[in-house]
């Protein structure tokens, strides 16, 4: 098993499994993002945010997905590092200017450090002051008291240079699932040449539905929540 995961297909099958992984939890991430513009006051976004700090969810899952977000890293570094030893000096030959060839594809590594900075920012703003310092407002709904998520969230979205940086990293997401989405696919061989061109098109749809629905989130709530 080890020499499998250690070779550069199944480096690659690890990066295509925790990206299609990660992908899932962007639409459940993208759904109860959704809930904070419902004009309830943030009712129905914090039941939503509670239920996910549930201790199944907390202690179960949660490291999970920390663990996915580790790997897909840990991997793309190792694979971006290896591509570039073996292209050497040739990769100053083609560089960009290698036709037929999506941006996002020559750029993933850069791509994928500009959302795992949004993604430290993301965590400091929000699941430090929930998980760790517990410096989030209490709320009562329904007799359940929790953390009011809402009012934190919607404090950040006051603040027009966080919603610039917000809008900056979910336009990243999206150029960077552009490429991995119909890449994954293509790594676990369900990609042929008419799939390849569908889960193209796809990827490219599920990415810009993805990055503008978190980037809408933050301006609706900036310009109308506040």
């Amino acid at each position: 098993m080890s020499t499998i995961f250690g070779s550069s297909i199944g480096r690659k099958l690890l990066m295509s499994l925790s990206g299609l992984f990660l992908v899932t939890f962007l639409i459940i991430h993208l759904s109860i993002n959704l809930l904070l513009l419902v004009p309830d006051g943030g009712q129905m976004f914090n039941v939503a945010a509670n239920f996910m700090a549930m201790p199944l969810i907390k202690y179960g899952l949660q490291p999970v997905l920390f663990g996915g977000f580790i790997i897909h890293i840990i991997y793309a570094a190792i694979l971006t590092l290896q591509n570039n030893k073996a292209r050497g000096s040739a990769k100053y030959a083609s560089g960009n200017n290698t036709k037929d060839v999506m941006w996002a594809s020559k750029n993933m590594f850069v791509l994928g450090l500009t959302v795992t900075a949004f993604l430290i920012v993301h965590l400091v703003d929000y699941w430090v002051p929930l998980q760790i310092t517990h410096a989030a407002e209490s709320v009562t709904i329904d007799g359940v008291e929790m953390h009011n998520t809402y009012a934190l969230v919607n404090a950040a979205f006051s603040e027009a240079w966080r919603v610039a940086l917000y809008v900056i990293g979910a336009l990243g997401l999206t150029i960077h699932l552009t490429h991995g989405f119909w890449s994954a696919f293509q790594t676990l061989g369900l990609s042929n040449n008419i799939w390849r061109k569908r889960w193209t098109v796809i990827g490219i749809a599920f990415a810009w539905v993805v990055g503008l629905g978190f980037a809408a989130i933050a301006i609706v709530q900036f310009l109308f929540f506040q």
